[in-house]
Parts: structure tokens; sequence; C-alpha cells
């Protein structure tokens, strides 16, 4: 891929994941917001950040399925993206919602699940941001920095978790992430069991019979 096309590739990520906060500063500044304004933000923030959570871990489903592989580039981006949006959703609850009253913050994060799973998600989600540079995948080494990374299927777990609990019934959308993770997810264990042997002919067995062929072959047989 050239440069040219990354560049593109990239502002174009740029232009889509920055639009929900564009949107939502239009609408301040319009007095659009709604008859809630602070539940608005609080949504949008919270569905964008799920949004690109889920896009960020459909990359490498993509290459397995399809083999497709420059869309791997955008990976990073969209990640930092959805820890962005998740430090905005975090900092309207905390400084818009509840002004700061650690009184109510505390007791809310213990007693009401949607938001410890949430809170959890965004304090795993510090560490995967604060790793993602290349100096960082240097000093972690590649193996351990990809053992670190790995926690973003729980953070994704987490994430609908939040979303599920949270919504009242009749609510459909969070059943949609959810199915659409499962599906991400789904791809990623199938490509390991696959490679695991696990599906079809053992990879142990399968070497077996080459080896057996070989031999045969030296032997004329």
């Amino acid at each position: 891929m050239s440069r040219r096309v990354r560049i593109f590739l990239k502002s174009t990520v740029w232009g889509i994941a920055l639009s929900p906060l564009l949107l939502l500063l239009y609408r301040f500044l319009a007095d659009s917001l709604g008859a809630n304004p602070i539940s608005y933000a609080t949504n949008l923030l919270g569905d964008t950040t799920l949004r690109l959570l889920l896009a960020s871990l459909a990359l490498t489903p993509l290459r397995l399925l399809f083999g497709i592989s420059w869309q791997m580039s955008l990976r990073r981006l969209l990640g930092l993206f959805a820890f962005f949006y998740a430090g905005l959703h975090f900092t309207v609850w905390i400084a818009v919602d509840h002004v700061f009253e650690w009184g109510e913050l505390i007791p809310d994060i213990i007693k009401r699940p949607y938001i410890t799973v949430g809170m959890f998600a965004l304090t795993l989600l510090v560490p995967l941001a604060a790793t993602s540079t290349s100096g960082m995948i240097q000093r972690l080494g590649g193996k351990n920095w990809r053992r670190l990374h790995s926690l973003v299927y729980l953070i994704g777990l987490l994430a609908v978790l939040h979303y599920l609990w949270l919504v009242k019934k009749g609510v459909n959308d969070p059943f949609l992430y959810a199915g659409i993770l499962a599906v991400l997810l789904g791809v990623r264990l199938w490509d390991w069991a696959r490679h695991k042997g696990w599906l079809g002919v053992p990879t142990w067995l399968r070497r077996g019979h080459a080896l057996t062929r070989t031999a045969n072959g030296m032997r004329g047989d």
C-alpha cells in the first residue's frame, strides 16, 4: 500500500470518528440537545465508543475470512479513538451529571453493576492506549505486547454487558452489538481451533501423513 493511500485511509477514519463529536458540539451550540442534554451526550459518546471498539475488533476477522490486510493499519487508530470516546463518556458522567460528587459516585460504582463493568472496561483500556506506540511495542516485546492487548476481547465483552444492563426493556441496540461481537469473537475462535487442529484432521496427523508420504517416496513405494 502506498503512502498516499495510507494517508487517505487514516484521514477518512479521522473524519468518520470525529463526526459524532462534531455533531454533539453543533447541537450544543444550537441548543438542540433535546429535553435531557446530559443523557443525549452520554448515550452518543457511549454508542460511539462501542462502535469504534467493534470496528477495531472487526479488522482481523476480515483478514481471516477474506484474506485482505490493508485495513490492519487502521487498528491502532480505531482503538485510540475508542479510548478517547470512552474517556469523554466517563467525563460527562462524572463532571456534568454528578459534578464530581464523590459521595454519590463511589456508591454508584459499587452498587450498580452496569457502572461497575463500565469502569472496569475503561480501566483496562488505559494500559492498552498507553502501550499503543511503536516504542512501547519494542520495550515490551511483541509476545508480551500481544498478550496485554488481548485484553481488548474482555473489554469488548464488558462494554456490551455495560450496555445490556444499562438500557431499559424494549431497546434492541445492545442485542445487535452483542450479536456482532459474538460473530467477531466466533471467527477468531474458529481460526484458533483450526490452527490447533481441532477442526478436520489434526495438525500433527496432517504432518504425520506428509512425513509418511515423503518416506514412501524415498523408498520408491
